[in-house]
């Protein structure tokens, strides 16, 4: 007996192998064997009990709603000696999936559950593939993809496009409040400050830049002007990077290795990487001419949106590049970033676990009244080192949950600049502060905020 290959739609086929169809007809020695493959829509099986269901599903969802019935023979057999292959085409808006079949609980109401008993699962770059060893219906489970509306992605890109407009001027702003501060007080942490903030400003600048030439060019027109923005842009995004790494790096030199820290040109040192690994990684990237017109498309819609950046023509090197320089690059200084002020925010719990200093005192409401002072600063100086040190970043995570979470890194992400401008006002007011104030004056925070190396240039 042959084996079968079925088509019900264009997105689904079945292959039964000729020891399944022999097993389906049992001992009967028939010539012919009916098979029926259809596609039926998910909306006609009722899940039961609820509490089972969820916990099986694990908040998955039947992909497409398409559900693939499969019938050869005169009976339903399971446990096959060679499974049955069904394949469910995709567009790659999922990455992941479980091959599953309707199993009917025993009461008689029809209800049941999805499971995956019996079934293998295979992925490749177009399809899901799966090796079920019965008859039955089948269908592929995935995690429901984010739907982004037009209306959705209109706002979002209104939020970045005035976010981004913000945070440019204000960067520059914050520049020349560092350069300031610079000359008063040449201390190392101000003028690492400052190198983030000429990155932070050119990030921002460029974006808005290529953004709107990629709007102004036609279709599927490219130009040399987008490669270059395309360039800066990618630049620009790793300096950024690449400065906030060096401050959590500076800041592990702080609350560390206090003793014995000398470096000799400690400052050239670091701008030779800061400005250096961003500029030769462009410039390879842009001899191998990744750059050009990008288009963005968003996920379960038809919607896209253009911009000069690492271009799609050449879905090889874009996969490289986008992973190297925008995945895992970013993973690694979110991580040691974080690491570095879960350091800051141990140091303060110690020095504040270490303070008597009030406790002669016996005037209590004033006591309570300078530790939520305290608590206060001590908060603001944790938010403030979280956006120099790059953590909005690692909201990027939260883009693949749920809407939410690409408003949230959406807006934070964009105003970036304008975070850097109240951390420069909060520099600039510690230190216009008298010492001798012990009202105002607090050890922990202000050191985290404006200590740096006893050292020369």
């Amino acid at each position: 007996m042959d084996r079968v290959d079925v088509r019900p739609t264009f997105e689904h086929r079945v292959h039964i192998p000729s020891s399944a169809l022999q097993e389906s007809i049992g001992n009967v020695s028939e010539v012919d064997v009916l098979v029926v493959a259809s596609v039926i829509n998910s909306s006609y099986f009722k899940l039961s009990p609820p509490e089972k269901s969820r916990r099986l599903l694990g908040g998955l969802e039947v992909f497409r709603y398409s559900v693939i019935c499969v019938r050869a023979g005169n009976r339903a057999v399971k446990n096959l000696s060679q499974p049955i292959t069904l394949t469910f085409k995709h567009n790659k808006e999922v990455e992941s999936g479980t091959c599953v079949f309707w199993k009917e609980t025993s009461a008689k109401d029809g209800t049941g559950y999805w499971s995956n008993e019996g079934c293998d699962t295979n992925y490749t770059a177009h399809e899901f593939i799966c090796s079920c060893k019965r008859q039955r219906f089948f269908a592929l489970l995935v995690n429901p993809g984010i739907s982004v509306t037009k209306a959705d992605a209109d706002k979002l890109n209104y939020i970045t496009y005035i976010g981004s407009g913000f945070s440019a001027p204000f960067a520059l702003i914050s520049l020349f409040i560092y350069i300031y501060l610079h000359r008063r007080y040449p201390e190392k942490s101000i003028s690492l400050h400052m190198q983030l903030t000429v990155a932070m400003f050119c990030l921002h600048l460029t974006f808005l830049l290529s953004s709107l030439l990629a709007q102004l060019l036609k279709e599927k027109e490219d130009s040399s002007s987008c490669l270059v923005l395309g360039l800066v842009l990618h630049w620009s995004l790793l300096a950024t990077l690449t400065w906030s790494a060096l401050e959590g790096f500076h800041l592990y030199l702080l609350l560390i290795r206090v003793f014995n820290i000398y470096v000799r040109r400690y400052l050239l040192k670091l701008s030779l990487i800061g400005w250096g690994f961003p500029t030769l990684v462009a410039a390879v990237c842009g001899i191998s001419r990744v750059y050009g017109k990008y288009t963005l498309k968003y996920s379960n819609s038809n919607l896209t949106q253009h911009m000069c950046w690492i271009s799609g023509k050449s879905e090889q090197k874009l996969l490289v590049v986008s992973y190297i320089t925008t995945v895992a690059f970013p993973f690694f200084v979110v991580v040691f970033n974080a690491c570095m002020l879960g350091l800051v925010v141990f140091k303060i719990w110690e020095l504040r676990r270490g303070d008597r200093s009030f406790g002669s005192s016996s005037d209590w409401k004033k006591i309570n009244k300078e530790r939520k002072k305290r608590l206060w600063k001590d908060c603001v100086t944790v938010l403030g080192l979280s956006c120099v040190l790059g953590l909005p970043w690692g909201l990027a995570s939260t883009t693949y949950v749920s809407l939410a979470g690409i408003y949230i890194f959406t807006v934070l992400n964009s105003l970036q600049g304008l975070f850097i401008f109240l951390w420069s006002v909060a520099m600039a007011w510690s230190k216009s502060q008298p010492e001798n104030n012990s009202s105002i004056r607090d050890s922990s925070s202000q050191k985290m905020m404006t200590t740096s190396f006893n050292s020369r240039n």
